[in-house]
């Protein structure tokens, strides 16, 4: 099997930003998918109207969380070069458009971006600017997420149909434990400096250090246990000091 140019993998990578563009109630991501992994077709298919045919074949109906979506493109184009039966690939993409949405989901939407949005708030009560607490926030999201989506293409190359070994062997439960502990922590320590309005006049009250210390080694230790009453007592008592704090 030849090797896929770097410039053609790159071209997958740039249009996978773009694979929720046309999306759509009949194919959702499909029409994207297709778009995004057109330049792999175009390298493997030669002739007019088998690129066509491959095209229309992955037109079809798809799902999956974008940022992960470069596995499932990955492991197509690398079916496709290696010459696998059509009705074989679209098995392949119904069995992993699922698991792909619901990890991204627990992944991206409830670990890495609120714990990047709690970083951007300790940075704005910490910097009394929402400059650096915005630019914090964009600068660590995108790191992170971008890195994500070479990660899931890398991998799905790499992979091809046996991604899922690859997958099961990958550290992303550890990681994503890491992220949750992380943004108990940043919890931890924006909540004390946002109820207690420990934040004045762009100086720090000293005396109010303690509390966010506290928060935070609590938050770290204990903030993976924590149930749903506990987290929405802490978002009411986290607006409610910061309506606070804005008033007075």
């Amino acid at each position: 099997m030849k090797r896929l140019p770097t410039s053609v993998r790159w071209q997958v990578f740039l249009r996978s930003f773009a694979i929720q563009g046309s999306w759509n109630y009949r194919t959702l991501q499909g029409s994207g998918f297709a778009y995004a992994l057109m330049p792999v077709l175009r390298w493997v298919y030669s002739d007019t109207e088998r690129l066509q045919d491959a095209v229309i074949r992955h037109s079809t109906l798809f799902n999956a969380h974008p940022y992960l979506a470069g596995i499932a493109l990955g492991a197509v184009a690398r079916m496709e070069m290696d010459g696998e039966d059509p009705a074989l690939i679209e098995r392949f993409k119904t069995a992993l458009r699922g698991s792909l949405g619901t990890l991204g989901d627990r992944i991206v939407w409830a670990g890495w971006r609120p714990a990047c949005v709690l970083l951007g708030l300790v940075v704005l009560l910490s910097t009394s600017s929402a400059f650096m607490g915005v630019t914090s926030f964009l600068i660590v999201y995108n790191a992170g997420h971008l890195r994500l989506r070479w990660w899931a293409l890398r991998i799905g190359f790499d992979g091809g149909r046996q991604v899922g070994e690859l997958l099961r062997d990958a550290p992303l439960t550890r990681w994503h434990g890491f992220v949750v502990t992380t943004a108990a922590f940043l919890l931890g320590t924006a909540l004390p400096l946002i109820a207690a309005g420990a934040l004045t006049e762009n100086r720090l009250d000293l005396p109010w250090l303690a509390l966010p210390a506290a928060a935070a080694v609590a938050g770290w230790f204990m903030g993976t246990a924590a149930r749903l009453p506990a987290l929405v007592l802490l978002a009411v008592v986290t607006i409610a000091g910061f309506l606070v704090h804005v008033v007075s």
